[in-house]
């Protein structure tokens, strides 16, 4: 299976050591050229930017061919390029966090998973302890909202 990928998933994966779940999970990640941008960018962390130096090879950056579809002007541009990026190669996951990219990706079809939603996952096939992995997200500055949060709780036991 191939994804693409959004910045803040990766982000996040990398700060709580578990971006090797990418690989595991979905076995080829593609970025466009404005996340791997965004990634290597001086107010990015540096643990982030680190590892943005030297990605393993089950990730390759790809430059997105077209013209953003005018619905997608609204989003930022990684989110942009990640589902543009998806449609001209006809794959149907993205990894996208935020509320807005998600709600379009979906209104082009396209299936979403989020950081949560990578880490449940991994976590119902054994790879992760899902509750360790949601503990480390929560040091960081992944907005959760609390309904969510007992949501995934609820489902995690």
């Amino acid at each position: 299976m191939i994804v693409v990928a959004d910045t803040s998933p990766l982000n996040y994966l990398v700060l709580i050591d578990e971006v090797g779940l990418l690989p595991a999970l979905f076995g080829q990640v593609l970025l466009p050229q404005a996340v791997f941008r965004e990634l290597q960018h001086p107010r990015t962390i540096l643990k982030v930017r680190e590892w943005a130096t030297r990605l393993p090879e089950w990730l390759e950056v790809r430059t997105v061919a077209s013209v953003a579809n005018g619905a997608l002007m609204e989003l930022d541009i990684g989110e942009r390029e990640a589902i543009q990026l998806a449609l001209e190669l006809g794959i149907g996951t993205v990894l996208i966090d935020e509320t807005d990219g998600r709600r379009l990706a979906e209104k082009f079809h396209l299936e979403v998973r989020g950081t949560l939603g990578i880490l449940e996952r991994g976590a119902k096939l054994g790879k992760t302890d899902f509750h360790r992995a949601l503990s480390k997200l929560e040091q960081t500055s992944f907005r959760l909202s609390p309904a969510v949060r007992a949501a995934f709780l609820k489902r995690n036991r």
